[in-house]
């Protein structure tokens, strides 16, 4: 059995000074239990897939800037019938964020969300009265951790942003959502999940002057010990959308008291594998059992 742990053509664009990376330590670690894996770049020419029986994505950080090319990748192992970690239906819904209205339809809570389809006109002032906030979050309904095409909107702002939404809206669609002033004061809950079961979690706060939570972003890290409450709240979005995945990671935030839902990152998550002594463990424990 030949498994390929799936990354991308890495150029820097999200190196941290604040976390180390993991996958080679990943990687190293299913090694030395025996496995027989190596690291592989999704969209390398020169792969011949047909080597591998299994394919986990660990980090295809570009997959949103080449989403067509992914989305063939995709179809491509689909019909070789190489077992994609996680399954690829479910990558397929993960990747654009319009899945947060099927979340918000079962129920679930979710962060306010208005998604504009490709061509439409926006003028963002109107969402200000919409969300009853001083303040927007706009971005690509297809994206990552780099945050590209992320705009933090204001009064002072808005003509600005509306000008250069509706040159890119021409290309792709995109999400609305308040900004929630709570993700500065008490951080940006991260709950993993590996083969559903609860694993670790921590806060992400972004640093002084910024909005990004993410470490490429100089966002820092704070290992935490939920509540049995708190993680049965996080594991209801794992149990109902994340079936079969060897990893899920969710993230959210509270907001008078009330866990609200980000995102549900089941494609291309940092895991924080580093924050605890037994993650690996358990990384390597539902690893076997999906294999």
């Amino acid at each position: 059995m030949n498994i390929a742990l799936v990354t991308y053509l890495d150029k820097g664009a999200y190196d941290s000074a604040t976390v180390e990376s993991e996958d080679d330590k990943l990687l190293n670690f299913l090694k030395e239990k025996g496995l027989n894996i190596k690291k592989v770049i999704w969209n390398d020419r020169d792969v011949n897939w047909e080597d591998y029986s299994h394919a986990i994505l660990k980090s295809p950080w570009d997959y949103f800037d080449l989403i067509e090319e992914f989305y063939l990748w995709l179809d491509y192992l689909e019909a070789k019938k190489i077992k994609l970690l996680n399954p690829i239906e479910v990558v397929r819904w993960n990747a654009n964020k319009k899945y947060l209205r099927e979340i918000e339809a079962a129920g679930l809570k979710v962060t306010p969300s208005f998604f504009i389809q490709n061509q439409e006109k926006v003028n963002l002032a109107h969402f200000f009265e919409e969300f009853n906030t001083h303040k927007l979050i706009v971005k690509p309904c297809v994206s990552g951790g780099g945050a590209k095409n992320t705009f933090k909107v204001t009064f002072d702002n808005v003509n600005e942003v509306n000008q250069k939404l509706n040159l890119l809206i021409q290309n792709e669609d995109f999400i609305i959502q308040p900004f929630l002033p709570e993700i500065l004061e008490g951080g940006e809950w991260s709950f993993i999940f590996f083969n559903g079961e609860y694993s670790h979690s921590l806060i992400k706060q972004a640093k002084p002057g910024d909005f990004r939570v993410q470490p490429a972003h100089g966002g820092s890290v704070h290992p935490q010990k939920p509540s049995e409450e708190l993680a049965a709240t996080a594991q209801q979005y794992v149990t109902l959308f994340a079936k079969d995945c060897l990893y899920a990671r969710v993230d959210g935030t509270f907001v008078n008291g009330e866990f609200l839902l980000m995102e549900l990152e089941l494609i291309e998550p940092f895991l924080f594998l580093n924050t605890e002594p037994e993650n690996y463990d358990n990384y390597y424990k539902a690893l076997m059992e999906l294999i």
